[in-house]
């Protein structure tokens, strides 16, 4: 038996047992539960609350039935709006340890919470049944339904399958991908099958998005929002964030297909210019692709770090950047060379962004705004748009 404190930053809380940190999963803080104890790390132990003794405010009856066994899900004992007061104590315990910045964190509430993943990869247990693995763990949870996954994705879960998983895809247009290592159901109903790398007999298997009316090509099983709700949400709260000007000069770094550069590029005017830079290079040709209406864009492939140090990104009133959830630290001192007036940060995992923050308030820039977004809800998982100025 525990008694369950803060929460902390990966979908559980810390407790303590004879005097060693635990972290506890499928618990809130201010509980009493009894506990499984499923990992010896040697400084702190894993658990699983197994017998909730005394529950706290904001506990509810999981809407799955396997909440507590499948890994896809971290809050699903957990009502929605104590959900998003969780992510910010994350966020901001975060900020307050790694950057020295103590500041009140609201997180956002973004609908739907249930049913809006648009991408799910599906693992395949030795009977062909699809699911999710377990959490820190290769074994599979066979699902008949997922009440995250949206409604509108491939019947998946309604099939047997003789591979190792299977992507399944829909998109803001309504176009559904199923990719896998084998044979795909005749009865399906797909409009693209591709096989595990996402590659059809023409290549890369493509789909179509559409964000503000604006459309964009993205390739089926890399990188996009999975809310079908986040891309408009992070255009609009980017935007508003940069604040650019007729004529300025804007760094859309990590730019992925270019969903940012359309729109600080539109901003920005034809007297304007926009350096859109993706490493990856499918993404880098679709922007390329995407984006040649917009004279005002120049589309550099290659990683941010190498078009830094080039000068391919040689100046720039405004920088955004929305790095991969390691963060951007070898990038940072270069961008802060550059001397924007104001940076805006999209990151995923906060413990990055604020490493991340603290090594730009070093190089003379100041959080001056941050918003928070329960963009993946059931999850411990949030993603913040932060706003800095050159001090």
């Amino acid at each position: 038996m525990v008694e369950v404190g803060p929460v902390a930053h990966g979908g559980h809380c810390v407790a303590r047992l004879d005097g060693q940190v635990v972290f506890v999963r499928h618990t809130l803080p201010g509980e009493q539960v009894r506990i499984r104890v499923t990992e010896d790390a040697g400084r702190y132990l894993r658990a699983d609350a197994v017998e909730v003794l005394r529950a706290a405010d904001g506990r509810v009856t999981p809407p799955c039935p396997v909440a507590g066994t499948c890994g896809g899900c971290d809050f699903q004992h957990v009502d929605p709006a104590v959900q998003r007061r969780l992510l910010g104590d994350v966020v901001q315990e975060q900020l307050r340890r790694l950057a020295g910045i103590d500041r009140e964190v609201v997180v956002e509430e973004v609908l739907p919470v249930l049913g809006w993943r648009t991408r799910m990869s599906w693992a395949v247990d030795p009977d062909g049944r699809p699911g999710l693995r377990r959490h820190r763990s290769h074994e599979v949870v066979p699902l008949e339904q997922c009440p995250i996954a949206h409604p509108d994705l491939p019947a998946v879960l309604g099939h047997r399958w003789t591979g190792q998983g299977v992507d399944a895809v829909v998109t803001s247009v309504g176009q559904r991908l199923v990719a896998a290592d084998a044979p795909v159901p005749h009865d399906l109903e797909v409009d693209v099958v591709a096989d595990a790398d996402g590659r059809t007999t023409d290549g890369v298997a493509t789909l179509d998005e559409l964000v503000h009316d604006r459309p964009f090509r993205v390739a089926g099983t890399g990188f996009w929002q999975v809310h079908p709700a986040a891309a408009t949400t992070l255009v609009d709260a980017v935007l508003a964030s940069a604040e650019v000007r007729p004529g300025d000069v804007v760094a859309d770094l990590y730019a992925g297909v270019g969903l940012f550069t359309r729109f600080l590029a539109e901003a920005v005017g034809p007297d304007g210019s926009v350096v859109s830079v993706e490493a990856d290079r499918t993404a880098s040709r679709l922007a390329h692709d995407d984006l040649a209406d917009l004279s005002q864009v120049d589309v550099v492939p290659g990683t941010t770090e190498r078009a830094l140090h080039s000068g391919r990104v040689a100046t720039a009133d405004v920088v955004v950047l929305d790095p991969p959830r390691t963060g951007a630290k070898r990038a940072i001192p270069a961008i802060a060379a550059l001397e924007p007036r104001r940076i805006v940060y999209v990151a995923c995992d906060p413990a990055a962004l604020a490493r991340d923050v603290s090594s730009l308030r070093a190089r003379g820039y100041e959080l001056s705004g941050l918003q928070a977004f329960a963009l993946f809800p059931m999850t411990h998982h949030v993603e913040c748009v932060a706003t800095l100025d050159r001090a």
